[in-house]
């Protein structure tokens, strides 16, 4: 008996220590569960993670916030499966949350795409319903409008900028009257003049309506518009005697004095008008800076210029150094060093004392402005030259500090490359052959990948613009930009956001051309702002094209990059007033050649035929200069024949200074901007280092 109850004495005590056993495990099963999903909840969704994440957030997560932004960041890369874009978006237009409005806008667009247009227009009422005022909503009232002259008038009057308005306006049915086509032509006028169809519009309405049917403020806000589209002469006829204003007198005095020579002098007459008229304005002071600006500018134009004019134009007293070589330009470049016109005089200034092997000259000019006073660009070309002279003075040990410096300080470009070859690196790969073919080969051409790897946070000060930038969704990130800053006056850190959003939606060739304009700007940029510049600089859209091509042809992916990047600004369908065409600007009979048989301009707008075709040319010029990249970068911009005239033995011993004896400024500058954008793309890794700032 007693071997029998043992164990029943024991049962009780053992299976309370099982339950107490396991209800311990699972508490702390539960507490380990429950970090981790309060770790997923606080790590952000972003369109860095990989699809496989997002699917984790989009299926487990406890937050109904998270699983939204994971459903859209998800549809937002279903862009050819409109039905899974439905099933992912399904019930997530909830709430108050402007995101809500944006997945109601998708939920429309998706069922639009999927072919079921009456699912379509009930998101589209709910959307418009429920938020009437978003910048989805725009959207809504232009898919909903058809021939509702109320939602139109709600499109142009609450709405203006918006891209969904400013197609609204320049679509006009046959029958369309006047009061519409003008009511439409100031609208783009004023908000879009650049939107396709805009100019069309605004030079009929101009050429249609004449005496009373303008009044004369519409007649300068479309003459500023045409203006501002390079067309001179239409402004011109657009203001039939209209008075000008300060602004409209500055942007087509400004067009004007662009043109051919007759046009050069009427502009030049405008800006002096505006000058004497208004000598206090901000707009005076951009006429003077215009008049100011040739390299050897008109002593006659700046001495028409107000007294007081001239004494408060940093550029009149730069062209002024420029016209007298004996002035002091060292008094001029200490009295205005924050001004982009002086930071123009002073490499002027040292570039000759450079090319005169002036030294000591050359030290004292780039020493006046500090570095940190100097956009990132021209801080680093300061200091490149710095060192140089140094070196030349025989000053080896101070030249390579200040080379060190500049490395750690500035992103990846020309000045940092030539640093590193002064201080005995700076080795450029194999540039054409089987070793540049193998070395394209082991780059990822999934471009998706690597926009993931490159995703950064905007940073817009639009925390709605940011969370929708974070989550993929571009193009609705630009267009409540667009909304929200149709009247902001332009900055540096505008341009910059303005860029980086254009690049989202596949504007390379205006967002390029921002983010350029805000390195220009920009002074002393904080950490991160420099690695966002350096980073949307050079982006790799049409990768599989642009490593089809390297491959076949033999040539280095990156320096078809560099070249795409300065030649096109990756934009297939340009064409350059000479007739070059497509993303590597071949000339016609070029490319002829180079195919065996004569193509159309239709076909070098092919991505892929012009990336192939232009590195075929490309291995052809490096295997006519034995692969020298200075000479190569040169022959792309002025033809083999007019670089192969400028070798010298300084091309071997001082490659910069040659590159600045190129007789041609704009080769001049194509070349040392290929060859920058090589070594940017030769360093894709580049996240920051010491950015301490020269004094």
């Amino acid at each position: 008996m007693p071997a029998v109850q043992r164990p029943c004495v024991s049962a009780g005590p053992t299976r309370g220590l099982l339950l107490l056993g396991g209800t311990s495990i699972l508490t702390v099963m539960a507490i380990v569960g429950g970090q981790r999903l309060l770790r997923q909840r606080h790590v952000p969704v972003t369109a860095r993670m990989e699809s496989a994440q997002v699917w984790a957030r989009y299926r487990w997560s406890i937050d109904p916030l998270q699983r939204r932004e994971a459903a859209l960041l998800l549809a937002s890369r279903s862009r050819d499966s409109p039905e899974r874009q439905r099933r992912l978006l399904a019930g997530q237009g909830w709430g108050p949350s402007p995101l809500a409005a944006v997945a109601l806008k998708q939920q429309a667009l998706a069922a639009r795409r999927a072919g079921r247009p009456v699912e379509a227009e009930q998101r589209w009422q709910s959307l418009l319903e429920r938020f009437p005022t978003s910048a989805a909503s725009a959207d809504a009232r232009y898919y909903l409008k058809g021939d509702d002259a109320q939602l139109k008038q709600q499109l142009l009057s609450q709405q203006p900028a918006h891209p969904a308005t400013l197609a609204a306006a320049a679509e006009l049915p046959d029958d369309a009257n006047q009061d519409t086509l003008q009511a439409n032509a100031l609208h783009l006028a004023r908000w879009g003049p650049r939107w396709p169809g805009a100019a069309n519009l605004i030079r009929r309405t101009c050429g249609d309506i004449t005496g009373t049917g303008l009044s004369q403020e519409q007649r300068l806000n479309l003459a500023s518009a045409l203006a501002e589209l390079g067309d001179g002469t239409a402004s011109e006829l657009c203001l039939q005697g209209t008075p000008l204003q300060p602004p409209q007198a500055l942007i087509i005095g400004r067009t004007l004095w662009r043109g051919t020579p007759a046009q050069k002098r009427r502009g030049e007459a405008m800006l002096l008008q505006l000058a004497n008229a208004h000598p206090q304005s901000e707009e005076a002071l951009r006429a003077a800076a215009l008049l100011s600006e040739p390299l050897r500018p008109n002593q006659a134009l700046l001495d028409a210029l107000p007294l007081q004019l001239q004494e408060r134009s940093a550029d009149v007293a730069a062209a002024r150094v420029r016209l007298n070589a004996d002035r002091n330009g060292l008094e001029v470049l200490k009295q205005w060093p924050d001004h982009p016109a002086i930071w123009q005089l002073q490499w002027d200034l040292a570039r000759n004392a450079l090319l005169e092997g002036q030294w000591d000259q050359a030290l004292s000019v780039l020493k006046t402005i500090p570095g940190n006073k100097l956009p990132d660009p021209l801080a680093a070309r300061q200091q490149f030259w710095i060192g140089f002279s140094l070196a030349k003075l025989g000053k080896q040990q101070q030249a390579e500090r200040v080379w060190e410096a500049l490395i750690k300080a500035y992103p990846p470009g020309y000045y940092t490359w030539r640093a590193e070859a002064r201080l005995g690196g700076g080795d450029l790969p194999a540039l054409n052959g089987e070793a540049a073919a193998t070395a394209t080969r082991t780059i990822n051409a999934n471009n998706d990948a690597w926009e993931r790897q490159g995703w950064s946070p905007l940073n817009s000060g639009d925390r709605f613009v940011d969370q929708l930038w974070r989550l993929g969704l571009r193009q609705e990130a630009w267009d409540t930009w667009r909304s929200s800053q149709a009247t902001a006056k332009p900055s540096p850190q505008s341009q910059l956001i303005e860029g980086r959003l254009r690049l989202g939606v596949q504007d390379f060739w205006t967002g390029l051309s921002r983010l350029w304009r805000a390195n220009l700007r920009l002074v002393s940029p904080d950490d991160d702002t420099q690695l966002q510049l350096h980073q949307s600089q050079h982006p790799r859209p049409l990768l599989p094209e642009f490593s089809a091509a390297a491959q076949q042809e033999a040539v280095r992916l990156e320096l078809l990059l560099a070249i795409a990047r300065q030649e096109s600004r990756f934009s297939p369908g340009v064409q350059s007033p000479v007739g070059a065409v497509g993303l590597l600007q071949l000339m016609p009979a070029t490319a002829a050649e180079m195919a065996g048989a004569p193509l159309s301009d239709a076909d070098l707008r092919q991505p892929g035929r012009n990336a192939t075709l232009g590195a075929r040319y490309l291995a052809w010029l490096l295997t006519e200069w034995q692969g020298n990249p200075w000479l190569t970068a040169a022959s792309y911009n002025a033809g083999p024949g007019a670089a192969g005239s400028w070798r010298s033995e300084e091309l071997a011993r001082d490659p910069e200074l040659w590159v600045e004896r190129i007789p041609y400024p704009e080769t001049r500058l194509y070349t040392k901007k290929v060859l920058g954008n090589l070594w940017a793309y030769l360093r894709p890794d580049w996240e920051g280092r010491d950015r301490s700032r020269f004094r």
